[in-house]
């Protein structure tokens, strides 16, 4: 032990001298890159091959040590969702490339700006196309997050390296966002680097021309009922205000998405507060005459696979082209920023018609779906469950969501005061998502809640010994069902005895307190919110994960893709699940 504490006096006056002589890595430099465009902190695992990073100046940026280089990336993108700022993700060679693919995946399918810097082989044992006997090579280690990435950037020099991360975060920043990959040689990582710092570069979207932002003045002008699907381009252009804005001029119902919700805050008179697959809201959209779709790629997990109705009209305006080819009937195509579109929109259309918003159907159509499934004691649990949670939490708090029932209930139900309240792995639907998440979400800052099933949390838990270890005070909110509860569901939906999808699980008590956690365990749903409130008092207090356990079997929504065509017993009008 003695030895190591004086190699590591030795190593810091070593590494102090040279940055008084203006000396730093290449890795260091990076890090400072990544200062530059907005990021605070970094997460990673080191490995023989990127080590340099954590030998770089602490100034440079810090460093969350996760357990797992899967944890790296979704830490990363729970960041970035978080916080608006680029997420950075720091792995090793080979093996730890190929551990980030799930969770690039759904930074990719999500459009999350994620900065994945990986290291190479060195450059002495590179040749293209051919894979050297040397530790961690592969032919072609890039081609593996190829598929998926905005873009993939290389380096062979110090030089180039700081030029490729500078336009690596552009990249991924520059709208439409989506995460990008640069790979490193492990040489060049601890390489002198050069004395000059490229700063990256965001490239805007392009603004409405004219002809485009006439039409749709007039498709909203002539429109007696305008509904606004928004989507998260409304979030990543900061255009919250803009959308209310335009809203509440037109009196628009505003149906979100996913990935927008929050956009318009909970109680907004203009805002629906329920997903567009409950049939008083799909209802709401067919009967448009217009419907304005903002920001949103239409994806399949929104509009059940493509099959809600879209009024009579529909024009979509997003700054992504790919958006545009979903299969829907458009009317108009607005390929610009949309929050540029929406500020035009908003100016051009002048004043609140009379009497305004008042006279939004919003509300009402919200209420209707909460108060049906009140009235149905399987979904009356899920409903409660979900506002509960969100009831609970504290003032600028998040929501990570996983893909589990309980998940659903939260990615869908709760009730959220502002836009990058709720992260949720609706994008590529990876389970495990929440609790890596979560520490991204945590570290940016925010009082932050994991809503996890079993299953899912079983893939990561490991990641509560680094909320302890750096302090990240989170609740872990794990509804034990004792298996993978959807899929639990669909095969007894199917009349299949269920098979593969019981699991044995730990004491989860036992083990957030070996990890050094608080626990509670939640006796029944009726005090939830009571046992969530403290641990959420207990997080902020002490800067530990506190994992909060419930028992309990809900029924998936109607968000569930099993569930997109259900028949709506009880409600007068409501035979199917999408209206003829």
């Amino acid at each position: 032990m003695r030895w190591h504490r004086l190699a590591g006096g030795w190593h810091r006056l070593a590494f102090a001298v040279r940055r008084l002589g203006g000396v730093v890595s290449v890795a260091a430099a990076v890090l400072e890159v990544a200062r530059s465009a907005g990021a605070e902190v970094a997460f990673g695992l080191p490995g023989v091959h990127n080590l340099a990073f954590w030998g770089a100046d602490a100034d440079a940026l810090a460093i969350v040590g996760v357990r797992h280089e899967q944890t790296a990336v979704f830490a990363a993108d729970g960041y970035a969702r978080a916080s608006g700022r680029p997420g950075v993700a720091l792995v090793t060679t080979g093996p730890g490339v190929a551990n980030t693919v799930a969770a690039f995946g759904e930074a990719a399918a999500s459009g999350s700006p994620v900065l994945l810097v990986a290291s190479e082989v060195a450059t002495r044992w590179q040749q293209p196309g051919r894979r050297r006997p040397v530790l961690h090579s592969s032919r072609d280690q890039a081609a593996l997050l190829a598929p998926l990435a905005k873009a993939t950037f290389g380096a062979a020099d110090p030089a180039g390296a700081l030029e490729a991360v500078a336009a690596a975060i552009g990249a991924a920043m520059s709208p439409p966002r989506g995460p990008v990959h640069l790979g490193i040689p492990t040489d060049v990582l601890s390489a002198d680097a050069p004395p000059a710092r490229p700063r990256p570069a965001v490239v805007p979207a392009a603004p409405p021309d004219a002809a485009s932002l006439d039409e749709l003045v007039r498709l909203a002008g002539e429109a007696r009922r305008v509904v606004i699907w928004a989507g998260g381009g409304v979030v990543q252009a900061g255009a919250e205000d803009a959308l209310r804005r335009v809203a509440e001029i037109l009196g628009a119902a505003v149906v979100t998405t996913f990935a927008g919700r929050g956009c318009l805050p909970a109680g907004h008179p203009c805002s629906v507060d329920a997903p567009a697959h409950e049939p008083e809201v799909a209802r709401l959209l067919a009967d448009a005459d217009l419907v304005v779709v903002a920001g949103s790629d239409l994806a399949g997990m929104d509009t059940a696979n493509f099959t809600l109705p879209l009024g009579r009209r529909t024009a979509v305006v997003n700054c992504d082209v790919a958006a545009m080819d979903r299969g829907y009937r458009t009317d108009l195509e607005v390929v610009a920023d949309v929050g540029a579109t929406l500020e035009a929109l908003a100016t051009r259309l002048g004043p609140p018609r009379s009497p305004g918003f008042d006279t939004c159907p919003a509300p009402a159509v919200g209420a209707a779906v909460r108060d049906r499934l009140r009235a149905i004691p399987q979904e009356a649990e899920g409903l409660a469950f979900a506002e509960a949670v969100s009831g609970c939490l504290p003032s600028g708090g998040v929501l990570v969501a996983d893909m589990a029932v309980a998940g659903y209930w939260i990615g869908g139900y709760a009730r959220l005061p502002r836009s990058r309240s709720l992260l949720y792995p609706v994008g590529w639907g990876t389970l495990g998502f929440a609790l890596p998440a979560a520490l991204g979400a945590a570290r940016s800052g925010r009082p932050t809640v994991a809503v996890c099933g079993d299953g899912g949390l079983s893939m990561a838990v490991g990641e509560l010994a680094t909320a302890t270890q750096e302090r990240l005070g989170l609740v872990v909110l794990v509804v034990d069902d004792h298996g993978y509860g959807m899929l639990r569901y669909d095969q007894l939906r199917s009349s299949m005895p269920p098979s593969g999808v019981d699991l044995v699980g730990p004491d989860w008590v036992a083990l957030a307190g070996a990890y050094g956690a608080g626990s509670w365990r939640v006796p029944e749903a009726a005090e939830l919110p009571v046992v969530l409130a403290a641990a959420l008092e207990g997080a902020a207090r002490d800067s530990r994960p506190h994992v909060v356990v419930l028992e309990a079997g809900l029924c998936p929504p109607r968000t569930t893709s099993p569930r997109w065509a259900d028949p709506v017993g009880g409600v007068p009008g409501l035979g199917s699940a999408w209206p003829a």
